[in-house]
């Protein structure tokens, strides 16, 4: 198997992550057009509880495999690897055969009881095969983190991407004609065939590794899982101990999220805004503003993913002046490449919100929000800082801190006439603010790290720069069509960004060189 640099492995998953964004976007675009705002409010209303679920499925257990994994890899223990997966195979499938059970036991009253729309049940049964699906992919991919190979990783996510695609549009497209509740049930239904697509993909993966593996085991005499679990009886308390404690603070995040979607469809009801137009604006903040926002989290992701087991490992050696490194390379580049995203998302949001999903009426919420996009991006490195340096609870307090305050602001803005739903998204700014700052104190309280003010100084005059160049190259355009003329300003304005991060050495050739198959041309 092939092991990865950090930011090579973090640059693979980037690959895939930015094509699978760009991908995402096709139904993000296409859906609202097929069953408009409001069948896309009933699809996103019934995924809060999913997230929730999966949360308690696979909240830590990938991350712990990564983290455990990496660690006997270092140590070269390939039983002890063997036995973590197995442990974790059989935890996470009997978790997920619990929950699918009594989702579908309580779904009726969930249905009558606490969401605020009952046309959500048909998609809310079509999603229960997703717990099964998911456990099952999430511990291939803790598996092959932990191996520091980011390729079947990023080859699933790629093919689950594009069968979901497929199947999400031609579903919803194919059912609309029974109503829009069925329409919805058809996109989740498109979801549950890309994650088949994903884990199949993993299944092979994982069999030519093994394969490969099979006659070294035989030479050196592979002991049996028996003898493993005498020799190791921890592991499992060590994936709980772990996991656990991640799982907590990714619960505090999704049930935030469920509570979220729950209290501002009864709070717009509060401020006497009816279901059907109360769905419709959700489906807008959920299904079509924050995709927007979350664009370049393809790369925080990535960064965050291959930042577990290569901290792991430095946090194992006690070498600090590695974590320093590889935590400041995770953080330049999410700050470096994130801030073009939120001068363009804040400039052109309404002809953003035209062109993309032919609805400029929600521009004023893109708007809004793009301003503190760069703290989103910086906020899943800390985490993932966070959790590999076994702080897994401070990450927890921090998350509960901004979801409490989320909330309480929700019910009170929300339900307010003259805000409405721009009441849930100050809130959701808040949440988002505070988080990320809670975060990065906690990382300076327990390693010292902090990023140089002068990055940022540098940063924000790069983005000021090239807003004015984009807001001049949109008025002078000389292209008659207004989404060229957008995707020139921002072209135009994106290389003059990128031009001042050389000049003023926040990037340079060796960053473009760890860039896979473009880097060779830096060398």
């Amino acid at each position: 198997m092939t092991k990865q640099t950090f930011i090579k492995g973090a640059m693979i998953l980037l690959a895939a992550g930015i094509v699978n964004r760009l991908l995402g976007f096709v139904p993000r675009i296409a859906l609202p057009r097929i069953i408009g705002a409001e069948g896309v409010g009933l699809y996103q209303l019934a995924y809060p509880f999913l997230i929730v679920l999966l949360t308690i499925i696979t909240g830590g257990i990938p991350l712990a495999i990564a983290k455990w994994i990496a660690e006997a890899e270092s140590q070269g223990d390939h039983k002890r690897v063997k036995h973590i997966f197995r442990t974790a195979m059989a935890l996470t499938v009997s978790i997920a055969v619990i929950m699918t059970a009594a989702m579908l036991l309580f779904a009726p009253f969930i249905i009558k009881h606490v969401l605020p729309d009952a046309r959500v049940y048909r998609a809310f049964l079509m999603m229960s095969p997703l717990l099964i699906i998911i456990g099952v992919s999430s511990v291939y991919r803790g598996y092959f983190q932990g191996k520091q190979n980011m390729i079947p990783s990023a080859l699933s996510s790629l093919v689950e991407t594009i069968v979901r695609i497929i199947g999400t549009l031609i579903f919803a497209y194919l059912l609309l004609p029974y109503g829009l509740e069925w329409a919805a049930a058809g996109a989740m239904l498109g979801v549950v065939a890309g994650e088949i697509g994903g884990l199949l993909v993993l299944l092979w993966k994982y069999g030519r590794d093994k394969t490969r593996k099979a006659s070294k085991e035989a030479e050196g005499g592979a002991s049996s899982l028996e003898e493993d679990q005498e020799k190791h009886p921890s592991v499992l308390r060590r994936l709980l101990g772990l996991s656990i404690p991640v799982t907590g603070s990714k619960l505090v995040g999704s049930l935030s999220y469920l509570l979220e979607s729950i209290f501002t469809a009864r709070s717009l009801a509060a401020a006497g805004i009816i279901t059907g137009i109360a769905t419709a604006q959700y489906g807008a903040l959920q299904g079509m503003i924050i995709p927007l926002l979350l664009l370049p989290t393809a790369l925080t992701y990535s960064l965050a993913v291959s930042l577990v087991p290569s901290l792991s490992e430095a946090a194992a050696r006690n070498d600090k002046p590695l974590i320093h490194k590889r935590l400041h390379q995770s953080m330049r580049i999410a700050l470096v490449s994130g801030a073009p995203f939120a001068v363009v998302m804040g400039l052109f949001a309404e002809p953003l919100c035209r062109i993309v999903y032919d609805h400029p009426e929600y521009a004023p919420m893109l708007q809004m929000m793009a301003p503190v996009a760069l703290f989103i991006y910086l906020q899943a490195p800390l985490q993932a800082a966070l959790q590999a340096l076994n702080k897994p609870g401070t990450a927890l307090l921090n998350t509960f801190i901004g979801a409490a305050v989320k909330l309480v602001l929700i019910v009170q803005l929300t339900s307010k006439p003259e805000l409405g739903i721009y009441g849930a998204i100050i809130a959701i700014n808040v949440n988002i603010v505070l988080v990320t700052v809670l975060h990065a104190i906690s990382v300076l309280r327990f390693i010292g790290f902090r990023m140089k003010s002068l990055d940022f100084v540098k940063v924000i005059s790069a983005m000021i720069i090239m807003g004015a160049a984009a807001q001049w190259t949109m008025k002078h355009s000389p292209l008659g069509a207004e989404w060229m003329s957008l995707l020139l300003a921002s072209a135009a304005s994106v290389i003059l960004y990128l031009l001042l991060m050389i000049w003023m050495r926040i990037i340079d050739r060796y960053d473009l060189a760890r860039i896979p198959w473009l880097g060779r041309w830096f060398k």
